[in-house]
């Protein structure tokens, strides 16, 4: 009888071990299931990622208030971006919206397409911020063609500008012990011809260009794992690279220098 009963009990922890083990993997299914299902772990993403790009004011510091306070006209820029994706561009692109980068994967596969509004008029805007950050007096014009105007205006200055590059890259990296690896990495490049009207050679002209790595390289000397984007969101990397580069053309001595020791007046 003895030995009955505890093959019998026997039996039951057998039975009550084999339910605990259904439950743990029924229960470890579901999480994963709702991680999945909340973009944690592999979730497919949404094919067309609409963001916001926009200037930054003083975020780039040194060199506010440091150039004389003349006046200059700002023209819309114009967008001759370079696209690095050869199959991205603004075919087949939301209505009013640009492509300016894409999510990939660990082998390089487009996930995700990333679109903004049209960059002419915020790239106008943020060089007139930037300019008013450097000391000037900054009024923005409808006009991009320099040779329409250079007889209307009275300014100091006029600027024309044209938009180089503007491309942002969220790319999946391994996985560590807490997901996948996130890096973004944003290019913007502006090229910029400023005058003197009447006169039709440009008073100075020049680049600037800017690289921005989220996290940035190299970040406390962590390992990748350890590293932490300091952006959520590719449009704000994107961001900065835009402010770093249009803030770039204030931010330097030969301008600086050529626009201080000026003092010629054309009218």
């Amino acid at each position: 009888m003895l030995n009955t009963l505890l093959e019998g009990d026997g039996m039951r922890a057998d039975r009550f071990r084999t339910a605990s083990v259904a439950f743990m993997a029924a229960l470890a299914a579901g999480l994963a299931s709702g991680c999945a299902s909340m973009g944690l772990v592999g979730a497919p993403l949404e094919p067309v990622n609409i963001q916001k790009v926009d200037y930054y004011p003083f975020q780039v510091k040194g060199y506010q208030n440091s150039y004389p306070k003349k006046s200059i006209v700002v023209l819309m820029p114009t967008d001759g971006r370079e696209v690095k994706d050869g199959a991205a561009s603004s075919a087949g692109a939301p209505a009013g919206k640009i492509n300016v980068g894409a999510t990939t994967g660990r082998s390089g596969e487009v996930l995700q397409r990333i679109y903004t509004d049209p960059l002419p008029t915020v790239v106008q805007r943020a060089i007139g911020n930037s300019a008013q950050e450097a000391g000037m007096v900054p009024y923005a014009a409808a006009e991009s063609d320099y040779d329409k105007v250079r007889s209307e205006q009275r300014e100091d200055y006029v600027l024309a500008s044209k938009i180089k590059r503007a491309w942002v890259e969220k790319r999946r990296g391994a996985d560590s012990r807490f997901g996948p690896i996130w890096k973004t990495v944003a290019d913007f490049s502006v090229e910029v011809k400023i005058y003197k009207p009447p006169f039709t050679l440009p008073f100075w002209e020049g680049t600037s260009s800017a690289t921005y790595n989220d996290p940035p390289v190299g970040t406390f000397a962590l390992g990748p794992e350890d590293e932490t984007g300091i952006y959520e969101d590719p449009g704000q990397v994107l961001s900065v690279a835009l402010t770093r580069a249009v803030a770039g053309i204030f931010d330097r001595d030969d301008l600086r220098t050529l626009i201080t020791e000026d003092a010629i007046k054309t009218r």
